[in-house]
């Protein structure tokens, strides 16, 4: 029962897109996230799509950062929140909107289909 536990408080590792076929890395010491495979977008792979990640101090699980916004082409600010120790959510605002997008925690990434 334990298991599921260890990783609670720690963002570190290997992360899926929860609707798309996109995984990053996120490298808590060096305070980045990375893509590391995208089926959907090739191009994309090696881009920082986080950058100034620290934890945020008054509140356990959450993280303040810069996280890419494609739409936009620019960083902008963002909470990174592990609402479970497997699930990671990216909270950004523009203005009065907001979008979260959800991340799920893997061992490893999958090699990528040959054509």
């Amino acid at each position: 029962l334990a298991a599921p536990y260890a990783f609670a408080g720690d963002i570190s590792g290997f992360w899926k897109h929860a609707y798309e076929p996109g995984w990053i890395e996120i490298n808590l010491e060096e305070g980045r996230g990375t893509v590391i495979r995208n089926d959907k977008f090739p191009e994309r792979v090696g881009r920082e799509i986080v950058k100034d990640l620290k934890a945020d101090s008054s509140e356990e699980n959450l993280w303040l950062g810069q996280v890419y916004a494609e739409k936009l082409g620019e960083y902008k600010k963002a909470e990174i929140s592990l609402p479970k120790p497997d699930r990671m959510e990216f909270k950004v605002k523009v203005g009065f909107m907001s979008r979260t997008i959800e991340w799920v925690r893997v061992d490893e990434v999958p090699a990528a289909p040959t054509q």
